[in-house]
């Protein structure tokens, strides 16, 4: 399979079972292949962003941190095939080609996230990796160790 930026993803629970991170949100609910992940590739690792339907249980979270802030750059709510999402880039997370499960289908149909919020997702990312290394850290997991490990498999 052909990963490419842009594209949502599901993760096999290997990956889940192998890396032991608190901040991972559960890959699995009710039986569901759940969250679907938006997938950002960098080179040989892959950097996943749950999306998730709870629009109302985020909305408050977002209002909250723009009012404290004046801006919230690690929840968006945006239109992805039609439906409000939720993209969690504070649970992002590294991952390797070999723990993805397939790609996300919406009767028979591949979605790829709209080009406009693709560039705002990876706009907001980047942001919050160069916070990351500049000592204020957002994300819920540990991305260095998971990455450090990721690394290592594949040598």
């Amino acid at each position: 399979m052909q990963v490419q930026t842009g594209y949502i993803y599901h993760i096999k629970d290997e990956f889940f079972d192998k890396i032991n991170d608190k901040g991972l949100m559960i890959n699995h609910e009710n039986g569901r292949a759940r969250p679907t992940y938006f997938t950002i590739k960098d080179k040989n690792i892959l950097w996943f962003i749950p999306l998730s339907s709870k629009v109302s249980k985020y909305q408050p979270i977002i209002n909250k941190k723009i009012k404290k802030y004046g801006n919230c750059k690690s929840i968006m709510i945006s239109e992805i095939a039609n439906k409000k999402s939720v993209i969690l880039l504070q649970n992002a997370f590294p991952t390797l080609e070999k723990y993805i499960q397939n790609r996300h289908t919406i009767n028979g149909k591949v979605v790829k996230v709209p080009t406009a919020v693709c560039k705002e997702i990876l706009n907001n990312f980047k942001y919050m990796l160069s916070l990351k290394e500049n000592g204020l850290n957002l994300f819920f997991t540990d991305i260095d160790s998971i990455k450090s490990q990721l690394l290592k498999e594949l040598q």
